[in-house]
């Protein structure tokens, strides 16, 4: 079974819980071929904040001049997936570390939004899953960073969700987890929707109730669904002990998003 899971900035940088996710990643991996992608955003917002550049987002898409894409491409195919490679290899996972530009696995155009211009944030054109393919025949787990080339040599940041997405589709995976710090996706009484369909996400988007980040998140969900993955899930990173279990038994934390 393929399996790509998606790790927030957040589980990487607290060293308790990155510790927990990758043993639960391990155990996942000794039955299945898994993939990682991650993301990094806080970090990089400390980073320019330390080069005294504020950081701006538009519909939870980080605006990208040329030199916040330069700091991206340090923050999260730099230290960021490296760090978690470490992380993976200290309990004897063995993991390989790209970005989307390495092999040109992920190829980028840029993002087109109504009114706005983003700079380098670009969106998924295509992927050669053959690296993916190549890491997994040899008992490793390839470890994915959010940026990737366009077809005028230039590195795009790649909202991380969106990106987990692409590689699910295109490896055909058989399931999609949004390892997050928010509990789900939540109503407008602030509950958690334990099972949210495509079509009550997007009633609850056009009144406000989903909006922020989420509204990335959840278009990467509707992608992958709407293009032959059979499971999506948001799962807290609190709750990655059960991440093993996740085909094959009930969670009934976070949010599973269906077809209808």
């Amino acid at each position: 079974m393929k399996i790509v899971v998606k790790l927030g900035g957040a589980t990487l940088e607290d060293a308790a819980l990155l510790q927990r996710a990758v043993l639960a990643v391990k155990q996942l991996a000794r039955e299945h071929q898994v993939a990682v992608v991650h993301g990094g955003g806080g970090a990089l917002t400390r980073m320019l904040a330390q080069m005294g550049k504020q950081s701006q987002f538009i519909d939870g898409l980080r605006v990208t001049d040329a030199e916040t894409r330069d700091f991206a491409v340090m923050v999260l195919a730099g230290h960021m997936n490296k760090k978690l490679v470490a992380a993976l290899g200290s309990i004897g996972q063995s993991a390989m570390g790209l970005c989307g530009g390495d092999g040109q696995a992920f190829r980028a155009r840029k993002k087109v939004t109504l009114g706005q211009d983003l700079g380098f944030v670009g969106e998924i054109s295509s992927v050669d899953p053959r690296w993916i393919e190549t890491i997994w025949q040899e008992g490793c787990v390839p470890v994915i960073s959010s940026v990737a080339l366009g077809s005028d040599g230039q590195y795009y940041n790649i909202n991380a969700d969106q990106m987990a997405s692409a590689c699910a589709v295109a490896c055909h995976a058989n399931a999609l987890i949004f390892l997050t710090d928010v509990s789900g996706v939540k109503d407008a009484d602030g509950l958690v929707i334990r099972w949210l369909d495509l079509g009550t996400a997007a009633a609850l988007t056009q009144k406000s109730v989903i909006a922020g980040g989420m509204l990335p998140k959840l278009q990467a969900c509707k992608d992958a669904l709407l293009h032959g993955v059979n499971r999506v899930r948001i799962l807290p990173a609190a709750e990655v002990e059960a991440l093993p279990e996740f085909y094959f038994a009930k969670i009934e934390s976070g949010t599973e998003v269906l077809v209808a």
